[in-house]
């Protein structure tokens, strides 16, 4: 199974210093999970998974590169992706598929990846039906965090794809444009997930996982803001330019994806 990150080389201003991380903490049991059932996998049929939450209850925030076929460069049919809402040892909350999807109107497809994809790396994906329990309980979304700033991350990946492991705390480490980096533990099959700010009562999402790099032989996250993106993807959604139920073919010419890469 193919588990999608992408992976880029950083150059950024010097970092600020960081806290000290929390490790990641297994989300496998009802108990530790509960807080977090509206996180769930993006199975995606024949390509692998990704991570993605409710932002509503028909709405699932994401990467935009995970709407993308690496072997041809074309736009997943909304069809072939499932979401596992608070996926765990082998059962969901909720499963549900999708019926069309929107990416940033600045995203494009490139074989190389760069700090320009990076930042439109954000997608929206609306579900055929909603998903209304008490125990899923959609997140809302903050302002960027700052620069040395504390942030948690919850996302599923490739050594722990049957369950989400929370990372209370990692650091911002730069900011730049709408780009973050980030001390946060991510992995193929992180894409998407998930970044939160805990300044108020609720944990907010602030940003998602787009990529992962080495810097100075550290390994690092790299997120894109969510500030602004949201309310522009929605608007996309109520304009019709989603990509699914009535949307001509596969090829979408602009909207195409970073490149992925395999473990």
């Amino acid at each position: 199974m193919r588990n999608w990150i992408m992976a880029i080389a950083i150059s950024v201003l010097p970092i600020a210093a960081t806290a000290q991380d929390s490790g990641l903490k297994s989300l496998e049991t009802s108990d530790s999970g509960r807080d977090w059932m509206a996180v769930g996998r993006l199975d995606i049929a024949g390509g692998g998974f990704c991570t993605g939450t409710l932002v509503s209850p028909d709405l699932v925030l994401t990467a935009a590169h995970c709407l993308f076929d690496k072997a041809t460069g074309k736009r997943v049919n909304p069809a072939d992706i499932e979401f596992l809402a608070g996926w765990r040892l082998g059962r969901a909350l909720a499963y549900r598929t999708a019926r069309q999807a929107v990416v940033h109107p600045d995203y494009e497809y490139s074989a190389i990846a760069s700090k320009d994809r990076v930042r439109a790396d954000i997608a929206l994906i609306e579900l055929w039906q909603p998903i209304r329990s008490t125990s899923v309980v959609p997140f809302e979304t903050g302002v960027q965090p700052t620069r040395g700033e504390d942030v948690g991350v919850v996302s599923y990946a490739q050594d722990r794809a049957e369950a989400p492991s929370l990372q209370q705390v990692c650091s911002v480490m730069n900011r730049n444009s709408g780009i973050l980096v980030m001390s946060c533990d991510v992995n193929f099959g992180s894409s998407g997930a998930p970044v939160f700010s805990f300044s108020e009562t609720r944990p907010q999402i602030v940003s998602v996982v787009a990529a992962k790099a080495s810097m100075d032989g550290q390994s690092v996250a790299i997120a894109t803001s969510v500030e602004n993106s949201l309310e522009l993807l929605r608007a996309e959604l109520d304009a019709g330019r989603g990509y699914g139920l009535s949307a001509p073919g596969n090829d979408t010419g602009k909207n195409i994806g970073a490149r992925f890469i395999r473990p």
